[in-house]
């Protein structure tokens, strides 16, 4: 039985060979363009999806981390008089259990900064320099220098603010911002150093303090967010659950609440992959099903003689849906080696600083960086296979339902 088996299936082998071969040029054809589509769409779901996780990198990493806490009310009224109190010991422990990067504490409030000659609105971010190796902060191109540490009484601009304020490094300016009273109050900073950033915006809006020096200038110790960082790009399926639980006083934020509008891209580019796969092999099984139909009409008599001959319906189906396997077959392995040279090639990224405007509000980093998912890939796969067999049903089962005589007069 076993070699009946063996026999059969080398026989419809040979036949879907010698078949295939007989049309070089038209399989030929199929087969680069089934290489073409699986590598456009593998290289392109892959520098779709290393655009999706810059853009979470990129809120994630601009000092909101995965997760931030805040007290109940703060977001409402974004000042010092809606902040809580630090206790490291007591986050230490209740963090230390969970797959962290890290974890910074920050004040952040809106100001107002003036030089000797303008005046602009801002937000001012005090924080300690040792635990910002979880954001950008750590990786800020500066001139001058950075805060030496918590209790540096010294403040850091971004180049453009320091354009628009007319000043220098090293001249001081005023900021004004609330107290732990609600009164307005008035600090002189020196300017220690100008930070360059990828986007404007931040350097307009974001100046940098001293946690601990700020603190003692709006006479609290509180805080106003501790900001989590997970080793994962992502959060965990029970992350944000967990973090919750460890702060039941807290409001918990995931980077999605922080920026909806980020959010909704992402999610969107979910349904842009699978749309864009849709779209491909929807063409790519018409024309692979035109092809073999045409093969069947060109083998009508071939067909009605081996069938008039004793060969069975059944091999004469597995025939046609072998030489569609071997063709998307070699098609997948051809695409999937295509891509992997043309990921290689791409693999310091697409230069976008041409458009950096619409990158920049897009949230993106000035290269795009292609990233291979293998769920992607895993569908891709899946996909061809099934788009094989659907593809060579039709003309498979117009090559069961000749008739011999019919087609051995045709």
């Amino acid at each position: 039985m076993k070699q009946s088996l063996s026999s059969r299936v080398s026989l419809i082998y040979a036949l879907s060979v010698r078949n295939l071969w007989r049309q070089r040029r038209r399989n030929t054809i199929l087969l680069v363009s089934v290489i073409c589509a699986i590598t456009g769409v593998v290289v392109l779901n892959s520098l779709i999806r290393g655009m999706q996780l810059q853009m979470v990198d990129q809120v994630v990493y601009n000092l909101n981390g995965h997760i931030t806490l805040h007290a109940p009310d703060y977001r409402s009224d974004p000042a010092i008089t809606r902040g809580f109190l630090e206790d490291f010991e007591e986050f230490t422990r209740k963090l230390d259990s969970e797959n962290l990067a890290g974890w910074a504490t920050r004040i952040k409030i809106p100001a107002v900064v003036m030089s000797e000659r303008e005046t602009r609105g801002v937000q001012i971010v005090g924080l300690d320099p040792a635990q910002e190796d979880i954001s950008v902060v750590a990786d800020l191109p500066i001139e001058g220098s950075f805060l030496a540490n918590s209790a540096d009484n010294r403040i850091v601009l971004g180049r453009a603010l320091l354009t628009q304020l007319r000043t220098k490094i090293g001249h001081r300016i005023v900021v004004v911002m609330q107290d732990i009273n609600s009164k307005s109050k008035e600090v002189g900073f020196q300017i220690a150093g100008v930070y360059d950033s990828d986007s404007e915006g931040m350097e307009k809006h974001v100046i940098f303090a001293g946690k601990g020096a700020l603190q003692q200038f709006l006479d609290s110790k509180s805080i106003t967010e501790l900001s989590i960082r997970f080793n994962t790009r992502l959060i965990p399926p029970d992350g944000l659950e967990s973090i919750s639980q460890s702060f039941p006083n807290l409001e918990t934020v995931d980077w999605k609440n922080i920026d909806p509008i980020l959010a909704f891209m992402y999610e969107s580019v979910n349904a842009m992959v699978y749309i864009w796969l849709a779209i491909v092999f929807t063409a790519l099984v018409f024309g692979l099903m035109n092809t073999f139909i045409t093969a069947v009409l060109e083998r009508t008599q071939e067909i009605g003689l081996c069938k008039s001959m004793g060969m069975k319906s059944s091999l004469v189906l597995y025939q046609v849906v072998t030489e569609s396997l071997i063709v998307m077959f070699l098609g997948l392995i051809g695409g999937l080696l295509l891509s992997w040279g043309v990921l290689q090639l791409l693999g310091d990224g697409i230069d976008l600083s041409a458009f950096a405007a619409g990158v920049e509000m897009l949230n993106l980093a000035p290269k795009i960086r292609p990233a291979v998912v293998w769920q992607d890939v895993s569908i891709v796969v899946i996909a061809t296979v099934f788009l094989a067999l659907v593809a060579s049903l039709y003309p498979a089962i117009r090559a069961v339902r000749l008739d011999p005589l019919i087609a051995l007069r045709d």
